[in-house]
């Protein structure tokens, strides 16, 4: 295990943070802003979902540029420009291609996530790759849900355009940090290169692609609800910034809860699929429950057990994706992996706001509800799949031990 300093984990951890923060400031009034500058429902959803389509296109590539340097400090650093420079353009005055811009723009920043995961795991120790993302999954719920939490005072206190302005300072506070972190000696210099030649093996990594899956389904489903159209269900059942907050607050703090505790308590008692299985069922449940939700206090009730949900499959899905992968190509499977589930923020979003404009919000929402049942589906198949292989193993090893 690499010896850090804790100075410099704690550096990391408050960079994470402002990370999230400077993101997340203004996703929960996003979609309220837009409509009020005139934008449609389609292209709301469009505009939502650029933030994952990008993603789907520059996360792998990053991850392989990450892996071919052995470096991370220095796309952290992007990371933090780009998250500025996202704010800034949603502040331009004038038509679409604005906002549009500035949420292409916060999807190169969240590309760069893959450098951010990947140096946390290089904290930690061989076989404690689940504590890690845990750990770090705690962190990018804090940054988000201290963003959001901002958002509709800010709004409410000074104006629309706020949550942008204290975004880029954030952003700009995390970019002095950035500056000031060192990557362990490991990432620099012990570890080879990422080939091109090895990128082969680490796509074909069996774990690597069904959690790929399940994460595209996972992330269709986050960015129709609280990421995407919950707010603007919220503001027709009459909430104002102060209830929008109280909304964010019920869906973040289970999910924090739920990220820290699934690795230490959830897993070792029901396993990686069961405890994946059970975040999927819920949050099914509680997404289609929003359909026939005519208050504001059920609305809260399905955030906050979804947002539980969410914390239950989310952090393992992250974990399981660099488990079985080598160190040297950790950067490539993350960027692969990060990338395929950004086309569920991508079409999730996207398809969902042609389905309001044409059903109301109701149906954004029981598409989303079916993806979650697809997921559930899934991974009761290979849950099944996986104890047949390990017991068709055992019941081998009793007949070469009895032969």
């Amino acid at each position: 295990m690499n010896q850090i300093p804790a100075a410099q984990r704690l550096l990391f951890t408050v960079i994470t943070i402002l990370y999230w923060t400077s993101m997340y400031v203004y996703v929960p009034t996003l979609s309220p802003f837009l409509s009020e500058r005139g934008l449609s429902l389609p292209f709301i959803g469009i505009v939502l979902g650029s933030y994952g389509f990008v993603q789907m296109f520059v996360r792998f590539p990053l991850g392989i540029m990450s892996d071919r340097f052995g470096k991370r400090k220095p796309f952290i650093i992007l990371g933090m420009l780009t998250a500025c420079l996202s704010c800034l353009l949603f502040l331009i005055p004038g038509p679409w291609l604005w906002p549009l811009s500035g949420r292409l723009m916060a999807g190169v920043c969240a590309s760069t996530w893959v450098a951010f995961t990947v140096l946390y795991a290089s904290f930690f120790g061989a076989g404690q790759t689940g504590k890690a993302m845990g750990n770090i999954s705690v962190m990018t719920v804090s940054g988000q849900m201290i963003g959001m939490l901002l958002s509709g005072w800010l709004t409410d206190g000074f104006n629309a355009n706020a949550p942008f302005v204290v975004g880029a300072v954030i952003a700009i506070l995390g970019l002095g940090l950035a500056f000031m972190l060192k990557e362990p000696r490991s990432e620099q210099k012990d570890q080879p290169g990422m080939s091109f030649a090895m990128i082969k093996n680490v796509v074909r990594t069996k774990t690597l692609l069904q959690v790929s899956l399940l994460s595209i389904l996972a992330h269709g489903v986050l960015f129709i609800t609280m990421f995407g159209f919950t707010p603007l269900k919220a503001e027709e059942l009459g909430a104002d910034g102060l209830k929008l907050t109280m909304l964010v607050f019920a869906f973040m703090l289970p999910h924090a809860f739920a990220s820290l505790v699934t690795a230490r308590w959830f897993t070792p008692r029901f396993g990686n699929w069961g405890t994946i299985g059970t975040g999927f069922a819920l949050s099914t449940i509680c997404t289609a429950a929003m359909v026939y939700g005519d208050s504001f206090g059920m609305l809260v009730a399905t955030q906050a057990v979804n947002g539980f949900a969410q914390g239950l499959h989310m952090p393992l899905l992250l974990g399981l994706a660099i488990r079985d992968v080598a160190l040297p190509g950790r950067a490539t499977a993350m960027g692969l992996y990060q990338a395929l589930y950004a086309i569920g923020m991508f079409s999730g979003p996207f398809l969902a706001g042609w389905l309001n404009d044409r059903w109301g919000l109701n149906g954004g929402f029981l598409f989303g509800s079916l993806l979650g049942a697809l997921a559930f589906v899934l991974v009761v198949a290979w849950a099944r799949s996986e104890k047949r292989v390990t017991l068709n193993k055992q019941i081998q090893r009793k007949e070469e031990i009895a032969g």
